[in-house]
């Protein structure tokens, strides 16, 4: 069903038109035998004022008398010889002893015609009067005179239509209040929905709506406390253990070769933390993030200075071209994250002496950022899992030795969603590794 207003209307207006044409049948039969019995009393009284005006028992030429042509009377002695007639009278005569002789209603065929004739004996002069009109004559009359009362009822019904579908409109005016509300709250917007004169029928639907956001609130506010006790209560632990590593390190006791897997060890724990920590938090499902107006090339530059001397250290080149303002509606801490991951996964699957292109620039729908790499790569085949959370390519341990826990892209796939932007995988044909090309709209708002 696409539409509640539409149902409706097309309901009531096929219950209307059937209603209305069983009541129109039903009238119509009842008015064409109700008319067809007036005209029946109209050509008794005719017989019988005729007979009250005509006393006349002589014969005489009596055709000037001019009638309607739909009836016509007839005067007949007793031994049936004419005595007067209308001037349209049936020729040759229709006498009662052509047909049963008595008194009343008859219906004969008389010159390729079906008539209808009262006959009135007349005792008092020992006479006949005979009246008559076409009974196909009579039938369109009685049906005209019915059929010009159903026209506007008929009629009527388009205007029935558009009235109902006013009302209707009207009755589900409340209804797309509650929708407009619904549909104009932003992510962060928990509140409950506010309406006045609400319909008994709605009252049930507003109290669970509210109730359910209540629910969702308060769910919000037990997850966001989580991740901050989550992030001390992880992060603490990290610490000390970076701590006692340091003071295994100065140990002349202990070998560096025996401490280097659990320095590893506690490194991928770290950044495993942070990774889930991020990843819920620009998650779209709480999406509540306050935006701005953001550089995008101020955020490239700032987090490529702060990354420099460890790209260094791999003897890489990191090249950063477009240097214009780019100004994008977002959350900044949110994109410095994204730059981020980009450019760190970049510079870990970047072999030494290799280069990170970072690119910034307008174009005609908004903001584009391209970060490509000569590194490996990643098949084309698999562009759509890598966003997906712990996937990794080749599994646990990348080909070229890097630790990872397969967070980085799926948490910039979740920002991406957040700021309305699109993200693609392509082969830099520049640089031959992996292109990410992310596309900022115009208005990158939600």
């Amino acid at each position: 069903m696409k539409s509640i207003r539409t149902y409706l209307l097309l309901a009531l207006i096929a219950i209307i038109t059937l209603v209305i044409f069983v009541s129109l049948l039903q009238g119509y039969q009842a008015s064409i035998a109700k008319a067809q019995r007036l005209f029946d009393d109209r050509l008794q009284s005719m017989a019988a004022m005729i007979s009250n005006a005509n006393q006349a028992l002589i014969p005489h030429e009596a055709a000037n008398e001019n009638l309607s042509p739909t009836v016509f009377f007839q005067i007949l002695t007793d031994d049936f010889s004419l005595l007067a007639r209308s001037n349209n009278a049936l020729t040759p005569l229709l006498t009662p002893e052509n047909e049963v002789v008595s008194s009343g209603f008859k219906d004969i065929n008389f010159n390729g015609y079906r008539w209808r004739v009262y006959i009135l004996k007349d005792d008092a002069l020992n006479r006949w009067v005979i009246t008559g009109e076409r009974s196909d004559i009579r039938y369109n009359l009685a049906e005209s005179v019915v059929t010009a009362s159903i026209i506007p009822i008929v009629l009527a019904i388009p205007v029935a239509a558009f009235i109902i579908w006013i009302a209707i409109g009207v009755g589900l005016k409340p209804l797309r209040e509650l929708g407009g509300q619904l549909s104009h709250k932003k992510p962060d917007d928990l509140s409950p929905i506010l309406m006045t004169n609400t319909p008994v029928e709605l009252t049930s639907l507003v109290a669970t709506t509210n109730a359910l956001l209540r629910r969702l609130n308060d769910a919000f506010i037990r997850e966001q406390q989580f991740a901050a006790d989550a992030a001390h209560e992880l992060r603490t632990p990290i610490s000390i253990l970076k701590v006692q590593l340091h003071n295994l390190q100065n140990n002349e006791q202990v070998s560096e070769a025996a401490l280097l897997p659990l320095a590893s060890g506690i490194e991928r724990m770290g950044s495993v933390i942070e990774q889930i920590l991020s990843l819920y938090r620009y998650s779209p499902e709480p999406g509540s993030i306050k935006q701005s107006d953001v550089d995008l090339s101020s955020i490239v530059q700032n987090i490529i200075a702060k990354d420099y001397e460890h790209i260094a250290l791999k003897q890489q080149i990191i090249s950063l071209s477009g240097g214009e303002v780019c100004l994008i509606r977002a959350n900044q801490f949110a994109i410095e994250t994204l730059v981020q991951n980009l450019i760190s996964n970049a510079s870990k699957y970047t072999p030494e002496y290799g280069e990170i292109l970072v690119t910034s620039k307008h174009i005609t729908t908004g903001i584009r950022l391209i970060v490509e790499d000569s590194g490996p790569g990643i098949p084309k085949e698999q562009y759509e899992r890598v966003f997906e959370r712990f996937y990794r390519v080749d599994g646990d341990r990348h080909d070229s030795g890097i630790l990872g826990c397969g967070l980085g892209l799926a948490i910039v796939k979740h920002i991406v969603n957040l700021h309305r932007a699109k993200i693609t995988l392509q082969s830099s044909t520049q640089l031959g590794g992996l292109k990410v090309v992310i596309d900022f709209p115009i208005k990158s708002t939600r």
